[in-house]
């Protein structure tokens, strides 16, 4: 795996305030910030905060943070991203008071799905990845330094299209969402869906 210096991303709706500390950088939300379309909310907002890198082909990326979560809808984590109407996000999310592990999947229109953080979590670093092989995205994560990844889950994405990776958050009913990214690295996708 190879780390992505900050220098070598975009932003995709830049946040109000960044700073680097260290190696790490330190994002904070714009007000009422979000990425999704269309389902069940009738809505679409396109105005999260996405640090991107393009990401060629097959290939895996992963994006590592922490964050307290204390906003109805706060998220971080990482994004795949196509255009407007075609991307991935996966992190944290903290929901109805509970903090999930989830994923927006976006061809056209977005679906949603969720998985309770374990207790094992207990404010630890999280590093999401997201490996991409032809038509799938396999999305799995990983608790501090555990080492094996958790298994969330497996998304079709059009393989014909082009995508930007990179660190994502957003705030949906406030600002000043404070999130510490801890490095982003690429590499080779996953040998296969399965550890063995």
């Amino acid at each position: 795996m190879r780390t992505i210096a900050w220098s070598e991303m975009n932003w995709l709706n830049e946040p109000p305030a960044t700073t680097l500390e260290g190696d790490e950088l330190v994002v904070t939300t714009g007000r009422e910030t979000d990425f999704w379309r269309t389902t069940s909310y009738g809505f679409v907002h396109h105005d999260g905060h996405f640090l991107g890198f393009p990401l060629e082909g097959d290939g895996a990326i992963e994006v590592s943070f922490d964050c307290r979560f204390e906003g109805a809808f706060d998220q971080a984590g990482l994004m795949l991203r196509a255009d407007p109407e075609h991307w991935i996000k996966t992190g944290v999310e903290l929901s109805d008071g509970v903090l999930f592990a989830g994923a927006v999947v976006t061809v056209g229109r977005s679906d949603w799905s969720v998985a309770p953080l374990p207790d094992a979590w207990s404010g630890q670093r999280l590093t999401f990845r997201a490996s991409r092989a032809g038509d799938a995205v396999t999305i799995r994560y990983r608790i501090g330094d555990e080492p094996g990844w958790r298994f969330l889950r497996l998304a079709y994405f059009p393989p014909e299209l082009a995508v930007s990776a990179g660190p994502m958050c957003c705030s949906p009913t406030r600002e000043g969402l404070s999130v510490r990214f801890g490095s982003v690295r690429v590499g080779p996708p996953d040998a296969s869906l399965h550890e063995e």
